[in-house]
């Protein structure tokens, strides 16, 4: 064996015993012979499985809120959030980052999602090799110019994706807020993080599948953090969308719909606000609940950043 080889067994071996020690990746004797049930008893175990993600999640609260605050707090100031990860988990980052523009009517650069392998090819394929590369996601980070204001948020499941972790470590040492979400405690993207979230759902049915219970509790914690950032940042008031961006038929259905709503307004005056607004939800709603004309409307919101009850409250002044 040359040494080419002998360092390649080594690296195996070594990798072997590391998901050795990772709940994600352990396996279930109970399981093994499940592939002989019938399909409902098989539903019926995978739905027990996913009702227990929940409630992992409910334990994390504490640490998921005081992310949410900080990010919160740097992107009031201008800052960027930006989910950096591989397979699965970076493919949930770019969903997320993806749903922000249309729901909270965010620019395309304020909320990012970095995939290793880059989006063209890893969100709808496997790129072999791309998660193994801390120096990737830092050169991917690069090309952002990840600075003091903005937030890096490493996911992946194992905790130990060099691709995330590479990604935080690069992020801390520019000044910028990170935060580690991942399924195992004691991880090293956790240990990396300014805020490290460790969400524990336990092994997979289907051993070291973590797009299943690790997967879907990264996506009620990266819903909760886009979620509540944009509460925390104005961007909904209560809970109607009204910063939604009206694109299409629909979202121009719905945008009509949320004025009525805040307003209880007729349909003639909420035609008439939204148009004077140029479909602007947020503007329409202030003009009508604020007896306000459009162009005060758009000056009152930007003196309150964007906040609509800080607008109406300085409208009734």
């Amino acid at each position: 064996m040359n040494s080419a080889d002998s360092a390649a067994e080594q690296d195996s071996t070594r990798l072997r015993a590391q998901l050795d020690t990772l709940t994600t990746e352990a396996f279930r004797p109970e399981l093994a012979e499940i592939d002989r049930l019938g399909t409902l008893d098989i539903a019926r175990i995978m739905n027990a499985e996913d009702a227990a993600v929940p409630t992992a999640v409910a334990g994390r609260l504490p640490q998921i809120a005081a992310a949410i605050d900080a990010i919160a707090a740097r992107m009031s100031r201008g800052g960027r959030l930006v989910y950096a990860g591989a397979g699965t988990a970076g493919r949930l980052g770019v969903l997320d980052a993806s749903e922000c523009p249309p729901t909270f009517n965010t620019r395309p650069e304020q909320v990012v999602g970095v995939i290793a392998g880059g989006p063209e090819e890893a969100v709808v394929s496997s790129v072999e090799g791309a998660e193994d590369s801390a120096e990737l996601a830092a050169r991917d980070l690069d090309r952002l110019g990840i600075g003091p204001d903005d937030t890096v948020i490493g996911v992946s499941a194992s905790g130990r994706t060099p691709y995330a972790v590479g990604a935080v470590e690069y992020a801390r040492r520019r000044g910028a807020l990170t935060v580690g979400l991942s399924c195992n405690t004691g991880s090293a993207l956790a240990a990396a993080a300014d805020h490290g979230i460790e969400v524990v759902v336990g092994p997979e049915l289907l051993t070291g599948s973590t797009r299943l219970k690790a997967g879907t509790a990264q996506k009620l914690v990266l819903n909760m953090i886009s979620t509540i950032t944009m509460i925390r940042l104005g961007k909904t008031f209560g809970n109607l969308m009204v910063d939604v961006r009206a694109s299409n038929d629909k979202l121009r259905a719905r945008s009509r719909r949320i004025v009525f709503l805040a307003t209880g307004a007729s349909d003639e005056r909420i035609e008439s606000a939204l148009a004077a607004t140029d479909g602007e939800v947020k503007n329409a709603i202030l003009t009508i609940l604020g007896g306000v004309d459009a162009p005060t409307a758009g000056k009152l919101l930007g003196e309150a950043n964007g906040h609509l009850r800080a607008a109406l409250d300085a409208a009734a002044r």
